[in-house]
């Protein structure tokens, strides 16, 4: 196929493309080329999706079978891509998010009939949060584009490359070993997807014409919490030592859940980050490597970045919570 995927140098969208690749078809990426680097072998368009003549450069002369839309976040501005390429391919790709649900993640067993957030396809950025942007995105691709939509809505996305700063930031400070602060319960059920995964499955459905909304979250309870630190400790040999502390202690001793410690979101509320469902995008053809293969693979990535450029968002892996305030939280959970 000839693909033209919008962003294409960063985490999923990289994957995309070098899956496309390794498929054999033909791939052009548009984007500034201020993100990451574009792989060989695309044609790589430089230009702003919010500059008008940048979209109408792109589109002139050009035909695709299949757009791939990874970086769209402003309801208004993928509505002026999805009108400047209709036409132009039979068949659009938007990659959105489960924040797009606003039962996310307080609801237990979301899947695909729940209500997206309200948000008109033609919003500005003002109009409301990451989530209710992404429910306005879709809208955009759904209801304007000249052809088959199809939208993938991605849970919590690893694997190498990865800019968000979760696993890398667990396998950065499990590397330097010693007592390592584990949050939560070990045995607490999780789900989580490779990136490599959620690429194969979006290119299978592009190449299928599929349309509609699916899910990709991974498979529910193929792994623990404790399960995905404990193969940490493994890949990087470090020897660390996972000392766990319960939700309430640690929510009393101020650490900031999902920053300072990644993933890690306590109490009964925070279920639903672990419950939604995946089952219909399973039907259709995804499949999920195991958990421990994403650690692996994403450490074999990470491990030769000098610790100095591992950084996400410009922001360095070595952040999270302080190594002092680790040091003095663990020291209160041996003295409780």
């Amino acid at each position: 196929m000839k693909i033209l995927v919008i962003g294409g140098s960063v985490f999923l969208g990289r994957a995309i493309v070098e899956e496309a690749l390794r498929r054999g078809h033909e791939v052009t990426t548009f984007n500034r080329g201020r993100s990451g680097t574009d792989l060989p072998g695309v044609e790589a368009v430089r230009g702003d999706r919010e500059v008008t003549g940048d979209l109408r450069r792109l589109a002139d002369g050009r035909q695709w079978d299949a757009v791939v839309d990874v970086c769209g976040f402003v309801p208004r501005v993928v509505l002026e891509s999805v009108r400047a390429l209709s036409g132009h391919a039979p068949h659009y790709t938007f990659i959105s998010s489960i924040s797009a649900y606003p039962d996310w993640p307080d609801k237990t067993g979301l899947d695909e009939t729940f209500p997206i957030h309200e948000c008109p396809p033609d919003a500005d950025a003002e109009f409301g949060d990451y989530g209710v942007l992404k429910a306005g995105c879709e809208r955009a691709v759904e209801e304007h584009f000249d052809g088959a939509a199809l939208v993938v809505q991605p849970g919590l996305i690893l694997g190498p490359h990865e800019n968000v700063g979760r696993l890398p930031w667990w396998l950065h400070r499990i590397s330097k070993g010693g007592r390592v602060l584990a949050p939560g319960d070990p045995a607490l059920p999780i789900q989580l997807i490779d990136a490599r995964d959620i690429a194969a499955f979006t290119l299978d459905q592009a190449a299928a014409g599929t349309t509609g909304r699916y899910m990709t979250g991974g498979v529910p309870g193929e792994a623990t919490f404790g399960s995905w630190l404990g193969d940490c400790v493994q890949v990087t040999g470090s020897g660390a030592e996972l000392v766990w502390a319960d939700d309430d202690f640690l929510t009393a001793q101020g650490v900031e859940p999902w920053t300072e410690l990644p993933l890690w979101y306590p109490g009964a509320d925070g279920l639903g980050v672990w419950t939604h469902s995946s089952a219909k995008a399973v039907a259709a053809g995804l499949t999920c490597r195991p958990l421990r293969e994403t650690v692996r693979d994403t450490w074999e990535w990470l491990k030769d970045i000098p610790e100095e450029r591992r950084s996400f968002r410009g922001v360095r892996v070595g952040s999270g919570i302080d190594p002092d305030k680790e040091r003095r939280v663990l020291a209160a959970w041996d003295a409780r």
